[in-house]
């Protein structure tokens, strides 16, 4: 039989590789006049060479060598920053003792230890007009109500449930806040915040200060946060102002039986030699907000923080951060409502950015003012973990 695998001398493999080349090459011509195609490549292309790193690295050594002085110049401006923010903070800590009086005012009339007068109770409402024919109209039925019936309207003392009231209307608060903390929150009479004193790190303390009550004896609960500001030496260019880095809680001095961080539960136990069963009892944590005092620690060591404590610590400066730049200033607002109607407002807002340019602004503005504070000192009310 004849061998057909050679065809004048070349073996029919090979021509089966040259032909499929060919194939090949007619292919990609065809590909490659297709204007499709060729747009594609060719925005590919332009993106690639149009990266910023991609870019200088194509500069003269003369030009990268004056792109780091830039660098060295932008240090500079981040350590100036830094010493603004210490200013800010000093601004901070000298306008607080002018708010602190009305803040101590509006603690009396929150607890009834003192009575407003008709011109500090007098508020007008934007529909004003509006509440006053109602109001007139109401008159009428009170007067005639008030002459059939003799019972007095309640005049509880005070404002019954302030601030346990900000934590329910809250979302970020009342997640936190179980069924057994309400009680507790109810004895709540005010919350404050204390600037570091000059020359000291910085850092901020919210105190919590509560009536007598069944739970606890502490009269002040407390919680330190310490701010850090100034550039970080491995990544100076990350700094973007005062960043809180760690806080420590307090230890509160619970009441026989009455600790909600715990919970106790009953487990049975097997005796590997005898085979008998025994009971025993033993506390574990619970779920409360007065976790809030007990804190994650950041790791200081050089070791990483898992993702679950990482997320935990991030919240609870989250948390701290809104007490002392939004709940603290403007607590009857949250009371009302109005204050987080107007936070609602803003979200929605912010989808809008090129409508919306000045208010994005003015929160940039407001997160400026977020980060700095010094570290005070520790109420005697409380003993600092």
């Amino acid at each position: 039989m004849a061998d057909n695998s050679f065809s004048d001398g070349v073996p029919s493999d090979a021509l089966e590789a040259a032909k499929n080349a060919s194939n090949t090459e007619k292919l990609t011509d065809q590909v490659m006049q297709n204007p499709q195609v060729l747009a594609a490549l060719q925005e590919r292309l332009d993106n690639v060479a149009h990266t910023p790193s991609s870019y200088i690295e194509t500069l003269p050594k003369a030009v990268k060598r004056r792109i780091n002085a830039l660098k060295q110049l932008q240090v500079r401006c981040a350590h100036i920053e830094a010493k603004f923010y210490e200013e800010v903070h000093d601004l901070e800590r000298k306008y607080a003792a002018l708010y602190q009086p009305l803040f101590d005012k509006r603690r009396e009339f929150i607890t009834g230890d003192v009575e407003p007068t008709d011109a500090e109770s007098e508020w007008h409402s934007e529909n004003e007009e509006e509440d006053k024919l109602a109001g007139d109209v109401k008159n009428k039925v009170v007067i005639a109500e008030k002459e059939a019936a003799t019972a007095e309207e309640p005049n509880p003392k005070g404002i019954p449930e302030f601030w346990f009231t900000i934590f329910r209307n809250v979302d970020m608060l009342s997640e936190l806040v179980q069924e057994y903390d309400e009680p507790i929150l109810k004895h709540l009479q005010d919350i404050k915040v204390k600037f570091s004193d000059p020359g000291q790190p910085m850092s901020f303390v919210l105190e919590f200060h509560f009536e007598p009550n069944d739970y606890f004896t502490n009269s002040v609960l407390t919680k330190t946060y310490k701010m850090k500001s100034e550039p970080d030496k491995a990544d100076p260019f990350s700094f973007e102002g005062p960043e809180i880095v760690d806080c420590d809680g307090c230890a509160i001095d619970w009441k026989k039986g009455k600790n909600v961080t715990v919970k106790t539960i009953k487990k049975k136990q097997k005796h590997k030699g005898r085979g008998t069963v025994r009971t025993i009892t033993k506390q574990v944590p619970n779920d409360s907000f007065f976790n809030f005092f007990s804190p994650l620690k950041a790791s200081g060591d050089g070791e990483s923080l898992d993702e679950d404590s990482e997320f935990t610590l991030a919240s609870d400066f989250e948390i701290g951060h809104f007490f002392r730049e939004r709940i603290v200033p403007r607590a009857v607002l949250y009371f009302t409502g109005e204050a987080i109607e107007d936070d609602d407002n803003f979200e929605e807002g912010e989808e809008g950015e090129e409508e919306l340019e000045g208010d994005e602004e003015g929160e940039d503005e407001d997160d400026a003012d977020i980060n700095p504070k010094k570290e005070p000192s520790q109420p005697s009310e409380c003993k600092q973990q």
